[in-house]
């Protein structure tokens, strides 16, 4: 009984098939559910902050000042923190517009690369100053967020995303 003879043969052969091509599927969309996540994720924070009136203020319970005056002395950067002390609304409002960015980019796959590198670097420099002091550091979700990203910013959105479509665009003109 040789493998692929016969009628339970052929069966076998089918449904390793059948189990190739889903591989393949499952492959080729892995990252998809990661970039609804992460474009979902990072939209609802931009809105939470932009229609938070207290989070763009200089201090007060709930303000980006406030929040950045508690992590400057815990941080590993607290040139950072500083930099973001001399304006706390234009920094809240940066954040809020990139993470804004960011998500849509992520969401829909428009420039995917640029957008998770977008998001790997404010998650970064969120880890290195808001979430710095968190013991232990797996606890912070912002340094769990700066690893979601990394695919993304190395495989980009090769399927369900402008950028894929844009690129067949390209290829049929």
């Amino acid at each position: 009984m040789g493998g692929t003879s016969g009628a339970g043969g052929a069966g076998r052969v089918g449904l390793a098939g059948a189990l190739d091509r889903w591989k393949a599927l499952g492959s080729r969309y892995a990252l998809v559910p990661l970039r609804v996540f992460l474009g979902v994720t990072f939209i609802y924070a931009a809105f939470d902050k932009l229609t938070d009136s207290a989070f763009f203020a200089d201090s007060g319970t709930g303000s980006i000042g406030e929040m950045m005056t508690g992590v400057r002395d815990s941080s590993a950067i607290p040139a950072l923190v500083d930099l973001a002390l001399k304006n706390p609304a234009g920094f809240g409002y940066a954040i809020a517009f990139g993470e804004l960015a960011v998500g849509i980019g992520t969401l829909v796959g428009l420039f995917a690369r640029v957008a998770a590198l977008g998001g790997a670097l404010i998650s970064l420099s969120l880890w290195l100053t808001v979430s710095w002091q968190v013991n232990p550091y797996y606890l912070g979700n912002d340094l769990a967020y700066l690893m979601a990203w990394l695919p993304l910013v190395l495989a980009g959105a090769s399927v369900l995303s402008l950028d894929r479509l844009l690129a067949e665009r390209r290829r049929t003109r």
